[in-house]
């Protein structure tokens, strides 16, 4: 048996821009990508902090250093620049690995620069 588990997440990033007149997807930071196991066209979860929004699209590798966290096409209807939000990629996971599973989560600050990288959820998520 698999179970899916959190892989990488980009906690409380802050949107750079919202393009309604791109194809699709997000485009985020390959250095942030880097930090957290995501890869160019990996599917993830968008987690909108500031309206509740839950929306799923796939990874387009941006400049590194930059920051970037951009929202494109349809997705743009549902995040404005601004917006704090939260980006989880997932893997299958093989049942007698699960206990020993450790994902990547950045936790963001400033300009969407890592502030603490973390693996695994503390009990009191506030943050």
């Amino acid at each position: 048996m698999f179970r899916h588990m959190m892989n990488g997440k980009i906690h409380r990033a802050t949107v750079t821009e919202a393009n309604l007149n791109y194809v699709g997807s997000i485009t985020i930071d390959e250095d942030l990508l880097d930090a957290v196991g995501m890869a160019a066209n990996e599917k993830v979860q968008i987690v909108n902090n500031n309206n509740g929004a839950r929306l799923e699209t796939y990874i387009i590798p941006g400049e590194r250093g930059g920051g970037v966290v951009c929202l494109n096409g349809a997705a743009a209807r549902l995040v404005q620049k601004g917006d704090i939000v939260i980006i989880i990629s997932y893997c299958l996971v093989p049942e007698e690995k699960v206990q020993s599973h450790q994902p990547k989560v950045a936790i963001m600050g400033e300009c969407n620069k890592i502030i603490e990288m973390i693996n695994a959820e503390p009990a009191l998520t506030i943050m």
